[in-house]
């Protein structure tokens, strides 16, 4: 089975230039391999860096050394030092991410912010409504709010209209933190059935969960982050 994402020695680290230079080693070498269909969970501690590998897998932070490749149309492409164009079109088409809160432009409602990801893939306005809706019902969305903007939901709605944007078009790899986080049993079962179907079409995903129902039922295989140590620069 062909790769879709791999890092060879990836590590970050946070330099508190107002805490006299000390050196935060957040990730240590971390290595791993990706296989379509499968899910990575990465399992340890709070605070060991599990947040942050996904925040630079998805190239919101640069990594202070080692390699991170996707596979991303037939080839695979370098997230370390990738161009702002490049970050954007991987987004657009080939890295998902599910973070913890829902960040959405102010007065865009609803419907409209979980249609955006299939509408910028050229999908059928009409379509995408159809798909948006049906998502939004199966994670008990009331069809009341679809019409208003999410900032003014509570924390388990916006974070399942978050889900229901993610879910709204197919991820060769998807990164999830936390997405049950905030949900009832009964709306954690939908995203592992949404995980589950993802997983069964070939998607590929890096996951972090502190539930332990929650990571057995997404698990293929487990990668163990580790604390490391603070320092001071020289």
């Amino acid at each position: 089975m062909n790769t879709i994402m791999e890092a060879r020695g990836l590590s970050k680290t946070f330099t508190l230039h107002q805490q006299h230079g000390v050196v935060l080693h957040v990730l240590n070498d971390i290595d791993f391999s990706l296989s379509p269909g499968e899910c990575l969970i990465l399992a340890g501690p709070s605070g060991a860096g599990k947040s942050t590998l996904l925040r630079t897998l998805y190239g919101n932070y640069v990594p202070s050394a080692g390699s991170a490749c996707v596979r991303h149309e037939g080839r695979m492409v370098e997230l370390v030092g990738a161009e702002p164009r490049v970050v954007l079109a991987l987004r657009r088409s080939t890295i998902g991410y599910v973070s913890q809160f829902l960040r959405v432009i102010p007065r865009v409602s609803c419907l409209n912010v979980v249609m955006e990801p299939a509408l910028a893939r050229g999908m059928d306005r009409d379509q995408a409504r159809e798909r948006a809706q049906h998502l939004l019902a199966r994670l008990g969305i009331a069809e009341r709010l679809w019409d208003l903007a999410p900032g003014t939901f509570s924390g388990g709605e916006q974070q399942r209209v978050n889900i229901a944007r993610c879910f709204m078009v197919t991820w060769p790899v998807l990164l999830l933190d936390e997405p049950t986080a905030s949900l009832d049993a009964a709306n954690r079962e939908v995203v592992l059935e949404l995980v589950a179907e993802a997983k069964a079409g070939g998607g590929a995903m890096i996951a972090i969960s502190h539930d332990e129902r929650t990571r057995d039922a997404m698990a293929d295989r487990y990668l163990e982050i580790s604390t490391v140590e603070a320092s001071h620069a020289a």
